[in-house]
C-alpha cells in the first residue's frame, strides 16, 4: 500500500478516536519508510544499544567517538567489540554493561544467530532470537524490526516518546488497545507520533 493510502488509513482510524490524534496526524502527513540504514541487523543492534536510554544528541556524540577511536585503530567500530577494548569503549563514553552487549551481538552474528532468516521470521519469533542476546530488549528488538526489517506493525510498547505522545493526544492510559485499532501500520503510527513530538518539541 502507498504512503498517502496509509496516511488516509490511519486519518481515518484517528478520526475516530478524537480531534487531537486526527489533527496531529494530518500536520505531519504521509510517512515516507526509507530504507534500512544499515547493511546488517549487527550494524543496527551496534547502534542502538550504544543508544540505549539516551537522548539522541547524546547517543550520537558516543557513537562519533567510537567511530574515531576505531579509525585511529585502522578499522570499523564492531572492531572494538572484543576483549581487549572495553577500556578504549569507556573513554568514549560506553558503559562496561553496554561493552559486553556489543561484544555479545558480534559474537552472536559470529555463530550464525543474525542471519538472512531472521527477515522472514514474524516479529514475536525474531524477538525472541534477539532477545536471547546480552544487552538486546524487547525495545531494542522493536526498534530493528521498525527500522531495519521495516515491519509495519510493531506498537513499541517500551518506547515512553511514542507511548506518551499517543496518551497526550487520547487521553487514554492504556495504549495498547488504541493503537490496536490501527493494525496492521502500528510502526507507520508510532513514526508518526515521534515526528509529531519532535515538531511540538
Amino acid at each position: 500500500m502507498r504512503a498517502p493510502d496509509i496516511h488516509e488509513r490511519l486519518l481515518a482510524t484517528a478520526a475516530a478516536i478524537g480531534p487531537p490524534l486526527h489533527d496531529a496526524l494530518a500536520r505531519i502527513g504521509p510517512i515516507v519508510i526509507a530504507p534500512p540504514a544499515h547493511a546488517s541487523v549487527a550494524e543496527r543492534l551496534f547502534v542502538e544499544i550504544v543508544s540505549q536510554q539516551l537522548s539522541t544528541k547524546a547517543a550520537l556524540a558516543i557513537w562519533t567517538r567510537v567511530e574515531a577511536a576505531a579509525l585511529a585503530q585502522g578499522g570499523a567500530p564492531r572492531d572494538l567489540f572484543v576483549p581487549g577494548f572495553e577500556a578504549v569503549l569507556r573513554g568514549c563514553g560506553v558503559s562496561a554493561n553496554k561493552a559486553r552487549a556489543l561484544q555479545a551481538v558480534r559474537a552472536a552474528e559470529a555463530q550464525g544467530l543474525l542471519g538472512a532468516d531472521l527477515a522472514g521470521l514474524p516479529h514475536a519469533e525474531r524477538s525472541a532470537v534477539l532477545c536471547s542476546i546480552r544487552g538486546v530488549g524487547p525495545w531494542t528488538a522493536d526498534m530493528v524490526g521498525i527500522f531495519h526489517f521495516l515491519d509495519p506493525d510493531i506498537w513499541p510498547v517500551g518506547d515512553v516518546a511514542a507511548v506518551g505522545t499517543l496518551r497526550r493526544l487520547t487521553g487514554c492510559d492504556d495504549t495498547v488497545p488504541v493503537a490496536a485499532r490501527f493494525a496492521p501500520f502500528r510502526s507507520i503510527l508510532a513514526r508518526a507520533l515521534w515526528r509529531s513530538r519532535d515538531a511540538a518539541t
